[in-house]
């Protein structure tokens, strides 16, 4: 009987180190194993990396989780010099996912701030060769540079860059309003040159109908008396108009 406690606690503590020795991967996790330290690349004793149950030998086996799911994450927003000096607020959000496990674990301390940390210097530097006009203008092409050199930075540590997306550009009040004035000397400049083409168009067609009556005397009297009842029309009670020569000059000659 003095036996008795005892011997149930060694048999909670073996009980607590064998279930302490499994593990349950989800299927979008991987276990990288170190077993005294050395890197098991066959995985557990039972179960390899993982998905599902896995068997790890207590006090001696020690498991790093690394998910495999894509990861967005939002960069902080930079302070940047643009090529044409003109300081814009940029912030920006990256995709990216663990391609390779081990390599994530191995070859850098932590996977998620290294990442984090690229993704903050890469924008300060691709967005300070760029122009203003460009960051607003070519953002397409700039999330494609951006996603092209943060891959080749991460693609060490066994991690794939899918996608990166410049958010927002902060920009000084005095630019914002710079550029708002811009926007309006643009506006009146197309309203210029519409305005312009309109009366160009318009002088062609006058000119073509000038020399249409030029070679055809007959359309004149024929757009006076079109006139005459448009004229007409209106309902004024007194109607004052020019009698071309044309139309008495038959008369004017029998009265001499």
């Amino acid at each position: 009987m003095p036996f008795t406690f005892p011997l149930v606690v060694l048999i909670v503590l073996v009980f607590v180190v064998i279930a302490n020795g499994f593990k349950v991967l989800k299927e979008y996790e991987r276990a990288v194993i170190f077993r005294l330290g050395r890197l098991q690349k066959e995985g557990a004793v039972f179960g390899g990396n993982g998905p599902g149950v896995i068997i790890l030998l207590p006090f001696i086996d020690k498991m790093e989780r690394v998910g495999l799911r894509t990861v967005t994450m939002d960069v902080p927003a930079q302070d940047i010099i643009t090529r044409d000096n003109v300081s814009v607020k940029v912030n920006a959000v990256i995709y990216f996912r663990v391609i390779d496990p081990q390599r994530a674990i191995l070859e850098v301390e932590n996977y998620l701030y290294a990442t984090s940390q690229i993704a903050q210097t890469t924008l300060r530097s691709i967005l300070g060769q760029s122009q203003l006009d460009d960051l607003l203008s070519k953002r397409e092409e700039i999330n494609a540079q951006l996603q092209v050199v943060i891959d080749q930075q991460t693609g060490p540590w066994g991690i794939k860059v899918t996608a990166v997306e410049v958010k927002n550009a902060d920009l000084p009040q005095e630019m914002l309003r710079a550029i708002a004035r811009q926007a309006e000397a643009e506006r009146e400049r197309r309203a210029k040159v519409i305005h312009a083409q309109g009366e160009f168009e318009a002088a062609q067609k006058l000119a073509d109908a000038a020399r249409i009556i030029a070679t055809e005397p007959a359309t004149l009297q024929l757009r006076f008396l079109q006139t005459l009842t448009e004229i007409a029309t209106e309902k004024n009670s007194t109607i004052i108009f020019p009698i071309p020569i044309d139309l008495i000059s038959t008369f004017i000659k029998k009265l001499q």
